[in-house]
């Protein structure tokens, strides 16, 4: 399904909408270059599973855990790492399909890492403000 987010404020409400959707375990990959939306997507998932601390990016400490919502949300960025052997050492792997939801932004840099039924999102920019967000299927009916 593809979607079209005209605002930054647009792109956390479709966030939102997709957390309505998530349960414990589920992995979602964010795909996109540099400013495509994929912190922003995070941040309105993160508001439509209830958390209330200020969702940052990982980009250094390459995994932000949230306990304040309705389950934990593991917000991942592998941008840094060089291969899946790093995660595993760092024992971060123990938070994919765990009791929370884990969104990872860049999984090409690991992809031996990214569990098999991980649900893809892909963003581009698309002007200054619009977003192309092309989602897989979240859920089998």
């Amino acid at each position: 399904m593809m979607i079209i987010t005209k605002s930054a404020g647009e792109t956390r409400a479709l966030g939102e909408r997709i957390a309505g959707q998530l349960q414990p375990g589920d992995v979602l990959l964010l795909e996109g270059d540099l400013g495509a939306g994929k912190s922003e997507l995070t941040r309105g998932i993160a508001r439509g599973l209830g958390v209330t601390e200020t969702v940052t990016s990982p980009s250094f400490t390459i995994l932000n855990v949230y306990e304040s919502g309705r389950c934990p949300l593991y917000h991942f960025d592998w941008y840094r790492l060089e291969s899946a052997d790093e995660l595993y050492e760092l024992g971060m792997d123990e938070y994919l399909g765990g009791d929370g939801i884990a969104v990872i932004e860049w999984p090409g840099q690991c992809p031996d890492a990214v569990p098999e039924n991980a649900m893809r999102i892909r963003l581009e920019a698309a002007g200054e403000n619009e977003r192309k967000i092309d989602i897989g299927a979240l859920r089998e009916q």
